[in-house]
């Protein structure tokens, strides 16, 4: 119960940053209990891509997925990311989806840091 009302506090802080810095990115948050291992929120860019994104609290040393996430990002390896938030409010990683075996291993480079640095990859996806 903790971890959803953090990713909700999370969701609700990319809002922000993404009205506050006038960026060209579209979210929805997807809330799906039918099909689990959906990701959280659904993006669109400027440049007319769809992507997805998994908002992950990362309290511990290695981010925990349960099998349907881990499923999802094998299934859909291209245009799905994972936005970890570490204890700290600047600790904010985003990962591609398709190295997400990689991640469980506590093995895998982000391709941003930051949400500054986040946004700007997602807006070139």
């Amino acid at each position: 119960w903790k971890m959803i009302k953090g990713e909700t506090k999370f969701w609700h802080e990319i809002k922000a940053f993404n009205i506050k810095n006038n960026c060209k990115l579209s979210f929805t948050r997807l809330e799906n209990s039918a099909s689990h291992g959906t990701p959280d929120l659904l993006g669109y860019n400027n440049s007319g891509h769809f992507f997805t994104v998994e908002l992950k609290l990362n309290l511990a040393k290695k981010i925990r997925f349960s099998p349907h996430q881990i499923g999802f990002h094998i299934k859909h390896p291209h245009n799905s990311f994972i936005m970890a938030k570490g204890l700290c409010q600047t600790d904010i990683k985003l990962y591609e989806g398709r190295f997400i075996q990689d991640l469980i291993k506590g093995k895998a480079d982000p391709c941003a840091t930051g949400m500054e640095s986040s946004f700007k990859f997602l807006q070139n996806v």
